[in-house]
Order: structure tokens, then sequence, then C-alpha cells
């Protein structure tokens, strides 16, 4: 019976990784092509229309007007023809982004990542995060003010700017100005840090004989479905904080429900992809409404997405000025970063833009463990296999316990045969005579199984840190791994690239799956076999199906597995030797 036990908690914790993986499996997305189909066919005009912030929120005398559509122009067939239709604009340039803001709506529209390569080698493209109007995939952030319902004009996506600069740049701020037909001055100060974070203030002057009532309000729109990585185990789409509490919007979900509203004190706002973010950080002191919101397809060319805010109203006398600031994140999730702009402009729980999982309690921590190691070693290979050394050290007084265990069973085998001998035939008799040999022996059965249910936990919480932290992003090793994010680029069944042919993906089995594959078989050799003839063989199983399971998963990861069964086993035949266990 306990040996039953034994083998079915084996069993079942292999079958939550098997499960597991079966669950990180990619889902069926839309082709790539088809959706550039999609949004390259945009009507004139539509490609930048997107719901109205706010347009339910009450307001003295009649609804709040919308911040306008995108002006009209030809829908172009590239990003850079459709910045090149948009001339009026403000460089944008720092160490860390470079691009440019259209001075029609003032929207932040066009923005590349300096740092980031779309592949490992740095000849590749930069990782373009913004694009404006009229491109085949508009993304892009706006600000402004929703009028109280008295008729006021307030700036809209076709109001044209005026600026006091040419370039947006760390230091060197910008101000927009624009005055509409009652009088009314609104102004826009413009500035950004040397990394991802833009601060835009917003002044009305209203120089009427009037009150006048303005919600202030800001969005991130997003038109056409993006390609995700389609994990179930990684949140892309729509995010925020509210009141503390981090919410997740999956794109599909959102085209079902439509509109989904928020009220918050504070918090914050974005659209994540993988590895990069946009994000807009509420005032931490005003009741704000918050939303994500769809429109279908069928009401354009392609769905579209939005992200806003729409923050109290304020009412400004005749005569006076008021002034809202808000800041807006535009770049990529390093965590560091994000820890720290959550502490300087009080941003609640901006950590939780990385989806650092259940596991979050182990997952930040490992991370925060390897990229110090990392900052030591200069390697992120190196830094996992010192991690391991650490793992290994925190939990050697559970597995020495366990190896020992093992030790003790393995020195009962022929005892145990014997027993099967006699008592094969009378399954209820043989189990109690196990029972009985166990307890005289003084065995544990169970015990050899709890490094492998502790593990579980860890080999997750360091699955999702390789898989979510930009940082491992492109990370390389020596040799063929360029990338510890991905999985080993060789495969056996071409001869590591020597045969003139590409397997195809499941046969994509190379050098560091193998090896850990040979390192579990020899971990399993040292461990006492089940009695059970055909257990024996579906346990003798496992180490092929893990490395075909494996192969698909990131490099670094196959690393630590694979280092970790080599310690483990130098550990165990150390302390089997010593127990006098063959």
């Amino acid at each position: 019976m306990s040996e039953q036990r034994n083998l079915i908690l084996a069993i079942v914790a292999s079958l939550v990784i098997l499960l597991g993986f079966e669950f990180l499996w990619p889902k069926p997305d839309q082709p790539p092509v088809e959706q550039a189909q999609q949004t390259q066919t945009q009507a004139p005009g539509q490609s930048g229309d997107v719901p109205t912030p706010g347009a339910d929120v009450p307001a003295p005398g009649a609804a709040p007007q919308a911040p306008g559509a995108a002006p009209g122009m030809t829908a172009p067939s590239s990003r850079d023809a459709a910045l090149a239709q948009s001339n009026q604009r403000v460089r944008i340039d720092t160490p860390a982004l470079k691009g440019s803001m259209n001075l029609v709506g003032a929207r932040i529209d066009d923005l590349t990542l300096r740092e980031y390569h779309v592949e490992p080698d740095e000849s590749s493209p930069l990782i373009d995060l913004l694009s404006p109007a009229g491109s085949p995939n508009p993304y892009y952030a706006e600000f402004g003010w929703v009028a109280g319902g008295t008729g006021i004009d307030v700036p809209g996506s076709d109001t044209v700017w005026t600026t006091d600069a040419q370039t947006l740049s760390p230091g060197n701020p910008v101000t927009l100005t624009w005055q509409n037909p009652q009088g009314i001055e609104f102004q826009r100060v413009i500035s950004i840090n040397d990394k991802f974070m833009f601060r835009v203030e917003q002044t009305v002057t209203n120089t009427t004989d009037q009150p006048v009532t303005l919600y202030p309000y800001g969005l991130i729109a997003r038109v056409g479905t993006p390609q995700t990585a389609g994990f179930y185990i990684l949140h892309e789409g729509p995010l925020g904080v509210f009141n503390e509490t981090l919410k997740e919007v999956d794109y599909d979900d959102l085209a079902d429900d439509g509109t989904i509203e928020q009220t918050t004190t504070g918090g914050w706002i974005g659209i994540t992809d993988k590895y990069w973010l946009t994000a807009l950080a509420f005032d931490p002191g005003l009741e704000t409404k918050a939303r994500f919101a769809h429109r279908p397809a069928s009401a354009g060319p392609s769905d579209r997405y939005q992200v806003d805010y729409l923050e109290p109203g304020m009412t400004i006398a005749a005569g006076q000025s008021a002034s809202v600031t808000n800041n807006f994140f535009a770049g990529a999730k390093e965590v560091k970063l994000l820890d720290q702009y959550a502490e300087q402009y009080n941003i609640p729980n901006f950590d939780l833009a990385v989806d650092f999982g259940w596991f979050y309690f182990l997952t930040k921590p490992f991370f925060y463990v390897l990229n110090w190691l990392h900052g030591l070693v200069g390697n992120f290979g190196v830094a996992i296999l010192v991690f391991t050394v650490f793992i290994k050290l925190a939990m050697f007084p559970l597995a020495n316990k366990s190896y020992k265990a093992m030790s003790k069973m393995k020195k009962l085998q022929p005892k145990m045969k014997e027993l099967q001998e006699r008592f094969g035939d009378d399954r209820t008799r043989l189990n109690q005579e196990m029972m009985a040999l166990y307890k005289r022996e003084k065995a544990n059965p169970v015990s050899g199984c709890l490094p492998i249910v502790v593990q579980i936990p860890v080999f997750f919480a360091l699955y999702k840190v390789l898989f979510v932290t930009l940082e491992m992003r492109h990370a390389p090793f020596y040799g063929w791994i360029n990338d510890l994010s991905a999985p080993d680029p060789t495969s056996i069944f071409n001869l590591f690239g020597l045969l003139p042919f590409t397997p195809p993906e499941f046969l994509m089995i190379g050098v560091l799956p193998l090896i850990m594959g040979i390192t579990m078989f020899l971990q399993q050799k040292l461990n006492p076999a089940p009695p059970d003839p055909m257990q024996a063989k579906i346990m003798n199983m496992l180490p092929i199906v893990f490395t075909f399971l494996l192969a698909h998963f990131p490099a670094g990861l196959v690393l630590y597995w694979a280092w970790n069964n080599t310690l483990s086993i130098a550990q165990q035949w150390i302390i089997m030797r010593r127990a006098g266990a063959a």
C-alpha cells in the first residue's frame, strides 16, 4: 500500500507539470497576415475613432462632448507613410525613446524603444511601441477636457496646437497652447524623464464672464486586436489597479462585455504586451471614473480597444485658471524601474504590470536574486547555475532526509522482492507484510517524494521569471544559447544543424533538453525501483517524456532543471554510499 502511495505521489507530481504544460501551450490566435489585411483596409478618417471617455458622466445641461475623431486622411500602407502625412509634429528624443507627438490633436502617437530590438541580433529593427492614426495598427495616448454641457468648445483630435519648442527631451518640456472661439485658453505642458515617464500638466484659463465646468480625461486607444503570445499564465491586454486591487481584462472578454467601468481613488490603467506597457496614472487624491472599452469591427474596419479615465469636474470661475497633472508611462516593463516609479510618482502596485502570477511571493524575490547575481557574474545563465546552488542549500536538510529514506528503501529491496515471491498472489497479505517491514526497519516510502513536491512551486516561479521578465529577454548564455527566455534552438534530428533542414517544432530536441533527460534518467536509477514491472516501465518512460516536454520550455529553465538534477545526483550518491545502499 505504501509503495503504491509513493508511486501515486510521484506520478501526481509529474502530472501537475504535464497538465501545467497543456495550459501553457499557445492558444490559437488570429493569423498575422489576416490581421494586417484587416487593419490596412481602414476607411479614411476612421482609424482613430474610439469611444468617448466618460460619455455617461452626468453634466449640467447636456451630455459631455466627445474628444473628437481622428482627422480625415487617406489610410497609408505603412507606419512611415502615416507619419509622413502628419508633418506638424514635435520630436521626442530621450536616451530610451525616440519618436514624435502630433500637434493635430496633441496625441503622443509615435514612439520607438531605442534599447530593444525585435530579435537578439542588434542589427534587427527596434521595437515600435506607438503608431499614429492611419497606420496599420494605430496605438496612441490622448489627453483633454470634456465640457460640462455649457456649449464650450474644447480641444479635440482635430485641434491644431501651437508649440514653443520643436523637441521634447529630458529637462526640455514643451508647452502647447490653443484658444477656443469663446476666448478660453488651454495650455498643456508636457515633460519627459530619461526613461519612459511623461508628465502632462493641463491648465485652463477662463477669460469669459461666466464660470466653466470641465472634466479632465486621458485615454489610450489601440486599433486592431494585437497578436498575443496566447499563454494562459501570461496576461496581455487591458489592465489596471483600482483601489489597490489589480484587474486584468482579456481582449476577447472585453469584446464580449463592451465596456467595463471602475471607480477608484488613486491607481492606474493601461494596456500591456508581454514586455511593453502603456499606462495612465490617476491623481491619488481624486475619485476617478475609469473604464475599459471596446468597439467591434462591425462598427469599423477593425476592433478598437480603449482604456480611459474621467476625473471630477472642475468649475473655473470667470477670470480664473485651474490645472490638473497626470503621468503617462510608455515603454519597457523593467521591474526595478516600475518599482522606482511606484514610489516616485505614487502609483500603487505599479509592479503588477509584470505578470508575476500566483507565486508572486516567490517569483519577484527570485527575480531580484537572479538580477543581483547577474550583476556579480555578468551572465544570466551563470546566475541561474549559482541560484540553483542557493536553492539546493536551502532545501538541503529536507533533501538529505529524503535521500536517506530512499537509501533505506533501496537496501530493503531484496527483502521486498522476497515478500513478493512469497505473497504475490495475496495482495492484502503482501501489503500487510510490507507495512510491517517498513515499521520494523523504520523506513518511510513517502518521504522520497517530498523534494519533488517542494520543487514544483520553485519550478513554476522560476519559469515565470524567465518567461515574463523583460530582463531575461534575449539574455545569452554561452555557445548556441543566445536567448535564455526561448527554447534551445538546436535539434538532434538534424544533427544539431549539420543537416540542411529544419525539423518540425515537436522534434526540436536540443542539447540542453537531452542533457536534462540524461540527468533525470541517472537520478532515477539511484532511486529504489517500483516492485511492479509495469510501474517500473512507466517510471522509466518519464525521462523521455520530460525531454520532449521541456524541449519547448525556455532554455534557462531547462538549464536550471539539468543542473539541479546533477547536484541532486551528487548529493544522493554520497548519502547512499555512506548508507551502504548499492
